[in-house]
């Protein structure tokens, strides 16, 4: 089914291509429901997004500001999409303003924060007076509409994968997206569960922002998304996004990922190229090696792969580092951004004999190699 795209600019003032710009970043790499046509960041105007990521030209420019964008694009687009993902998670006082210059031109808003737009008065009434509208990616189903663990994931019986990692915005979120996609690529009926904004800014259908639930919903919601994909796609494999990590001491997502979609396996992405934890500069990050034990440790799921962030590493470096983890823990490693998931769909296929059947070496040859570096 071919969805119609929305036009959208997106905002990541001073962040872009930075931690807390990951949002507007996932955006311009991958995206099922907007088309985008800029980012705005002053720091960096006049750029190419997808040169600015390293990832090669993607005709995605890179803007000022709103009037710079609307003097150089051809039309309004229809979205505003507010492309920073903050530790506060709430509006800065001066960009209130430029959220209502946006529906002021006419422009749909679309928020991920956890300040949800359209329970501000302010923009409410601005909205009604402009005929836009205001979608918050990050609110949750009113509590009627909520679920509870009932046990009915034991009733998913093709695999089920999740992403998990080491620390927060380490890249669980685009390697999940990147192999959802290789594996739908080769004809392996793959959906994907999604845990975060991100990812369903992106598209996704299945999933809801399990960090906005209250948490006795948490594991329930995760089960009942993975059963919905479950009983709606008929999948071959169901591919459920990480969020932060099991052993990070300010976030508990992790564990309501494992006990939610009780996992038949997992890939571990990890940066080895970051000292201090996203956000926590006294917290050191865990060692892929402790992050497997804790995960097998909770969970009966198994770490099958690992995937590195080539984040402030160079290429002979992350070359060196994959073959250094696959010597020591014997799993195969790959950086998705710079290698591709050839490797994640071989190391599945032996994993599940039913997957293997349909992953012929033809077909393997098939999944793209991105160059992005």
């Amino acid at each position: 089914m071919n969805i119609e795209k929305e036009t959208a600019l997106v905002y990541c003032e001073n962040q872009f291509g930075l931690v807390d710009g990951k949002t507007a970043a996932a955006l311009v790499r991958h995206s099922q429901i907007y088309t985008i046509v800029g980012v705005i960041d002053s720091s960096l105007a006049g750029r190419d997004a997808g040169e600015e990521l390293g990832e090669g030209k993607s005709n995605i420019p890179i803007f000022s500001d709103l009037h710079h964008a609307l003097e150089h694009l051809p039309e309004v687009p229809n979205c505003y999409i507010y492309g920073k993902a903050p530790l506060d998670a709430c509006l800065a006082n001066a960009e209130r303003l430029l959220i209502v210059e946006a529906m002021n031109c006419g422009m749909d808003i679309i928020n991920g924060l956890h300040q949800f737009f359209s329970d501000d008065q302010e923009f409410v009434s601005v909205a009604a007076k402009n005929n836009v509208h205001i979608k918050d990616i990050r609110k949750p189903p009113q509590l009627k509409d909520l679920h509870v663990f009932t046990g009915q994931i034991s009733d998913v019986n093709v695999p089920v994968v999740a992403i998990l990692g080491t620390d927060c915005a380490c890249g669980k979120m685009t390697t999940a997206v990147e192999l959802n996609k290789a594996l739908n690529h080769v004809g392996i009926k793959s959906v994907l569960v999604a845990t975060g904004q991100t990812s369903l800014l992106q598209g996704a259908q299945y999933g809801v922002s399990i960090d906005a639930l209250i948490s006795q919903f948490v594991i329930g919601e995760l089960e009942h998304s993975v059963v919905k994909a479950f009983e709606h796609e008929s999948p071959d494999i169901i591919l459920v996004e990480g969020q932060s990590a099991v052993s990070h001491p300010a976030f508990m997502s992790s564990l309501g990922i494992l006990k939610g979609s009780m996992p038949d396996g997992i890939i571990l992405q990890h940066p080895p190229g970051r000292r201090f934890r996203c956000d926590f500069p006294r917290l050191v990050m865990p060692t892929v090696e402790s992050e497997i034990k804790l995960i097998e440790t909770i969970s009966q799921a198994r770490v099958m792969a690992i995937t590195l962030s080539h984040e402030n590493l160079a290429e002979t470096e992350i070359l060196s580092l994959i073959a250094a983890y696959e010597q020591q823990f014997q799993l195969p490693t790959t950086d998705v951004l710079s290698y591709g998931c050839q490797k994640l769909v071989q190391a599945l296929g032996n994993q599940f004999p039913k997957l293997k059947q349909k992953i012929q070496q033809a077909s393997l040859e098939q999944v793209p190699v991105l160059a992005m570096r």
